[in-house]
């Protein structure tokens, strides 16, 4: 099949677990399969919008600069450019992994010239303008305040205060922003809509979008991930005479990093924490600003290679903290860990708690609670046995432990592609 996936950013630039995750079905798809990566880069000494073409490992990448306005959601010339460059790929399937930073327009463009659509849903982006359901709260009080349900006028007064323009012009102002959230949605809506097929990899996400944002059941289905495991093994090489803990991500609120090291500072006893990542400027400054108040070391130690993360990360760690503040959807971290048979820490919360059972495969805390993840810190602390007893447990939906694999993932994924052409042969 000739294939597009399309993806709001594509390592090595961007490593979140979306980009990783398109990384991991590209990389093993091509080996059956002729592949389009369209995704973007920002440059901002170039023109926006502008398009450029690559090649690079038997793929072939079609990159558009959008280095400004990163509240924008639909970009004509984006999508006119995606039209043409359509007519010359001739994808047989799409796969869309996220259209943020991209632009909603390119799912008219492809419904145009009849190209049937599978869309990953890795957050919550399409119900919500900031993806996360975490509130902006730019009066400084309760920052990133949870949020359960989507309307027009808390967005505006919650998440889009901050642009504001001064106290005399405040009401106007909000009322702006309710309406620009209010034409968002009815668009985002009327885009979900032409999409064919939704792939949720958590029942959590799934049920949140069929309860909260309608999306049929016939639409949509549950798969997780599917990861490259030949180099997700478990690697001995800890000779550390105290417990380690280990954190894998970005530098952001919404990981709940903060909330990791002020929990790992009430720790009295010997401990370690290492903090995986690459660094974010002032973010990261600040994280350690506030890590300086443990009596136990706290070490920043970077990025890694995603191949190299069993001997680089999991064979350095006792135990993997996800402490996210949002509801996070199917973690690759979790997985990952699990693979290297890892225990994880996370919040009771989201697709978290779908991967971790308590005192089964790992511990759970309450969620965005400090106490409570230091309590489980502690009890890990006080239990190697148990902990490593609990990462021999690893994955908890096969007999074996182990996680998913890319290669059946890919094929289930193939499946999907190929009922969706029959459906439009047959229409």
């Amino acid at each position: 099949m000739k294939i597009l996936k399309i993806i709001h950013g594509y390592p090595p630039n961007y490593n979140a677990g979306s980009e990783v995750y398109s990384q991991s079905i590209v990389n093993e798809l091509k080996k059956k399969h002729e592949i389009t990566v369209f995704t973007r880069e920002e440059n901002v000494y170039e023109k926006d919008f502008e398009f450029k073409k690559e090649q690079k490992d038997d793929i072939d990448f079609l990159y558009v600069n959008i280095a400004r306005g990163k509240d924008g959601y639909n970009h004509n010339i984006v999508n006119k450019k995606f039209a043409a460059s359509l007519k010359e790929i001739k994808p047989e399937i799409a796969h869309i992994g996220h259209l943020n930073h991209l632009s909603i327009g390119i799912v008219d463009e492809l419904k145009k010239q009849n190209i049937p659509i599978l869309y990953t849903l890795h957050d919550f982006w399409l119900m919500c303008p900031r993806g996360q359901f975490l509130q902006r709260n730019f009066d400084g009080e309760k920052l990133y305040s949870l949020c359960t349900k989507q309307t027009d006028e808390k967005c505006a007064k919650n998440c889009y205060s901050m642009y504001c323009s001064g106290t005399e012009t405040h009401e106007t102002d909000l009322k702006y922003w309710e309406s620009w959230v209010n034409h968002r949605m009815v668009d985002i809506k009327n885009t979900v809509s032409k999409i064919d097929l939704f792939h949720a990899p958590s029942k959590y996400l799934m049920n949140r979008y069929i309860e909260d944002f309608d999306i049929p059941k016939e639409k949509i289905f549950y798969l997780d991930y599917g990861f490259p495991l030949d180099y997700l093994k478990p690697v001995e090489d800890k000779n550390n005479e105290m417990f380690i803990f280990g954190y894998i991500g970005t530098h952001i609120p919404s990981k709940g990093i903060e909330l990791l090291i002020k929990a790992f500072t009430k720790i009295q006893i010997p401990a370690k924490l290492k903090i995986f990542g690459r660094e974010l400027g002032q973010n990261t400054q600040a994280l350690k600003k506030l890590a300086q108040s443990s009596i136990n070391e706290i070490e920043f130690c970077g990025e890694y290679i995603n191949e190299n993360i069993a001997k680089k990360v999991f064979s350095k760690v006792d135990a993997i903290v996800v402490p996210s503040i949002w509801g996070e959807n199917s973690p690759l971290v979790i997985h990952e860990a699990q693979a290297c048979k890892i225990p994880v820490i996370t919040a009771n919360f989201g697709g978290m708690k779908e991967y971790v059972a308590h005192k089964v495969n790992g511990l759970l805390f309450e969620h965005r609670n400090m106490e409570s993840l230091f309590t489980e810190m502690k009890f890990a602390l006080q239990n190697p046995e148990k902990m490593k007893k609990y990462g021999e447990k690893a994955y908890l939906y096969s007999e074996n432990g182990k996680i998913p694999n890319i290669k059946e993932h890919c094929e289930a994924l193939e499946k999907k592609y190929m009922q969706l052409l029959k459906n439009k042969d047959e229409q």
